[in-house]
């Protein structure tokens, strides 16, 4: 993805609010590759919480990488975790400049409640890891 001029801030480096923008296409990538666009007559995807941690400053001009992972799956939710590299001259990922992530949520829009997550969705994500017994 490229780094794009009006992404900086009066600083000179991408604002931080951006890299949310970021990890929201990455998110919306995936979703769209899984055929999971939300549907807002029915149930879909909502983010109860987001994170990002800023490790290395961003600058025009660049092109980043958004690498994307999804850990197991609760009744009703998962959580989704993203790196972001600049990419260099050589086309391959560099310095690790972000890490974030969302919990994401599965819904039914017009009752504003959970619902328990569609098994299409469970069998992308990765099992759960259960404890050996104590």
């Amino acid at each position: 993805m490229p780094i794009r001029w009006g992404d900086m801030d009066a600083m000179g480096h991408v604002n931080n609010t951006v890299y949310f923008r970021y990890i929201e296409q990455a998110r919306i990538s995936w979703f769209d590759e899984i055929a999971c666009t939300p549907d807002p007559a029915g149930e879909g995807p909502v983010i109860v919480n987001a994170h990002c941690s800023f490790l290395k400053q961003l600058k025009y001009p660049g092109e980043i990488e958004i690498s994307t992972f999804v850990g197991p799956p609760g009744r009703s939710s998962f959580d989704m975790f993203h790196q972001i590299h600049m990419v260099g001259a050589d086309g391959n990922p560099g310095v690790l400049h972000a890490e974030g992530g969302a919990k994401i949520v599965w819904v039914n829009f017009s009752a504003e409640k959970s619902v328990p997550l569609p098994a299409g969705i469970c069998q992308l994500l990765p099992p759960q890891k259960r404890l050996p017994p104590t």
